[in-house]
């Protein structure tokens, strides 16, 4: 198994147990918790000058901060997206500055591609021939054309609501497609019973250990392309919390490694129809309660039952952020007012983030000199029907 110098191994975010990544491939082998790649960071030797030098091409140029080198990496040039300025956005917030990063100019069009670059190069260290998972839709496209690009074949669970592209874009990239009727967690006991039967390797949220990895880099390039300065505040559309976890990961090894000063603040953004997170925060608690009857346009996101929700509020927490739960109609708006006011094309999930930006604003949780970055997790055209439905049925 071809690794970096500084991986070190993995360990169990639970029980503490350390693991060689060559034997443990998932979750811990002793407790079944959530496993995380760790590193030797002492022998880690970086600096801002180093990551200036090089090309900003692809997430891979922080290869020493990841588990696999660049040359090992199953990979299409994922990363490396666009920290796109709103400066009428941000008068309307009453901040200094608001930044969106856009993720929709990945690879198959979402940051799913980062999560599944490493893990499927994690795939292919450990000789899978198959890789499987369950979807919402973005990653299950992600996972389509990133096993494709590996040459192993890919098995796709779907609930039948997944947008059009992701279905099609399945089966364009020759993955093995089943769609489920009903929502995720129809679709989740599929794959569980499939995988029952199967021997296939999962490249499912946090059950790889390695998904999370790929997405830190989103905070890697946003201080990076901040001038190595932290932002105020993170808001990111929240659903199974892979990249807020990750970003917040991203952000603490940057702060050890004396790259930045300080933690940005992350601020978890979800729909009001189905907000887990947002009600285990309000409410103190460390774990969420299963939210029982899901009900939002934002299938990215509507995810009722968030393994990783210790993670989650545990960053949400220690970076001193927060949560938010806006409607539908208010995240739907917002999708068309970023995209009218600033030319930005964000999509119906993806605008939750500016949806509860807006609230947070309203709610005074920034101060005027704030820079505030919002996430763009996938293409607008991924839903672009959803939107356009929209202004119908308000007559436009």
């Amino acid at each position: 198994m071809e690794t970096t110098a500084a991986f070190a191994g993995l360990t169990c975010v639970d029980c503490d147990g350390r693991f060689d990544p060559e034997v443990a491939t998932h979750r811990c082998p002793g407790c079944g918790g959530i496993l995380d790649p760790t590193y030797e960071y002492d022998a880690i030797e970086v600096d801002h000058g180093t990551f200036d030098e090089r090309p900003f091409e692809s997430m891979w140029r922080y290869e020493e901060l990841l588990p696999f080198p660049r040359e090992a990496a199953v990979t299409m040039d994922e990363g490396a997206t666009p920290l796109v300025d709103c400066p009428g956005m941000a008068d309307e917030l009453g901040v200094e500055r608001v930044v969106i990063k856009d993720e929709g100019r990945n690879p198959t069009g979402s940051f799913k591609d980062r999560g599944q670059t490493v893990a499927l190069t994690a795939a292919r260290e450990h000789g899978a021939s198959d890789v499987a998972l369950a979807s919402a839709g973005n990653a299950g496209q992600a996972a389509a054309a990133y096993a494709a690009r590996a040459g192993v074949d890919a098995h796709v669970f779907l609930p039948a609501r997944s947008n059009h592209t992701n279905k099609a874009m399945v089966n364009v990239h020759g993955g093995d497609m089943t769609v489920v009727g009903g929502r995720i967690d129809d679709a989740g006991a599929a794959y569980a019973d499939a995988m029952a039967e199967e021997e296939w390797y999962s490249v499912g949220t946090f059950v790889t250990p390695y998904r999370h990895e790929g997405k830190k880099t989103m905070l890697y390039e946003i201080v990076e392309q901040l001038d190595w300065e932290v932002p105020d505040a993170v808001v990111y559309p929240t659903g199974g919390g892979v990249g807020l976890v990750g970003m917040h990961k991203g952000a603490k090894e940057l702060r050890d490694l004396d790259l930045i000063d300080g933690l940005p603040a992350m601020y978890a953004a979800q729909a009001s129809g189905c907000a887990p997170i947002v009600e285990a925060f309000e409410a103190g608690r460390g774990r969420h309660e299963p939210w029982e009857t899901p009900d939002t346009i934002c299938g990215g996101i509507e995810i009722p039952d968030p393994g990783a929700s210790p993670l989650i509020l545990e960053a949400l927490r220690e970076s001193g952020g927060g949560a938010v739960a806006t409607d539908d109609e208010e995240i739907l708006e917002s999708a068309i007012a970023v995209s009218k006011g600033e030319g930005l094309e964000m999509g119906a999930t993806p605008a939750a983030a500016a949806s509860g930006a807006w609230t947070l604003a309203a709610e005074g949780a920034f101060d005027g000199d704030d820079t505030v970055v919002l996430l763009n997790t996938a293409s607008a055209n991924k839903d672009a029907d959803v939107l356009r439905s929209h202004l119908m049925g308000k007559g436009i």
